[in-house]
């Protein structure tokens, strides 16, 4: 059985949303650079998105982290698959996350960059789903908060499946 989609946040409203972060953005860091660390690779189209309505100058590198195999859920192990090209020692950093969940991967992110001694560490993310955090995390910009259903679409997938819809979705079954 195919699976069924239902749009929880339409283009135009994730569009509209991603301009208002990027001036929240822009107002919080008014003197560049400020360097961005897309998670891979969920985050990849909203960061696109966001760097261009951020009017700061920034820097932009990715780092590839996973708790999720090709289920549904966290495994509860975090690894790193890609780590940064760029030294953040010293720098204003923005971690750019597509969906905020357990927290697991975020801690353990955060910690990791700590160590390499930037400036400060903020977090933006485009979904947060406060009722599945296992582990505290402070979000400086969230998009939408959104209940605890599987989504996917606007970078998100499942099993690589549906990062090109322009909506965030509900995967239904």
């Amino acid at each position: 059985m195919a699976a069924r989609l239902r749009v929880l946040i339409p283009e135009a409203r994730l569009q509209a949303r991603v301009r208002e972060m990027g001036q929240e953005i822009s107002r919080d860091y008014p003197e560049g650079p400020l360097y961005l660390v897309g998670i891979l690779k969920g985050s990849f189209v909203f960061l696109a998105d966001l760097v261009r309505s951020i009017s700061t100058d920034v820097r932009i590198d990715f780092i590839g982290i996973s708790s999720y195999g090709i289920g549904k859920s966290s495994s509860g192990e975090v690894r790193v698959t890609k780590d940064l090209d760029i030294s953040v020692e010293g720098r204003d950093v923005l971690v750019v996350e597509d969906i905020v969940d357990s927290g697991i991967t975020l801690t353990y992110l955060t910690h990791l960059l700590a160590q390499r001694k930037p400036k400060s560490i903020r977090i933006a993310t485009m979904l947060d789903k406060p009722e599945r955090r296992q582990r505290a995390v402070e979000v400086a910009y969230t998009g939408f908060e959104i209940p605890d259903e599987f989504v996917v679409g606007y970078g998100l997938d499942h099993a690589e499946d549906y990062r090109q819809l322009r909506s965030v979705c509900v995967l239904e079954n």
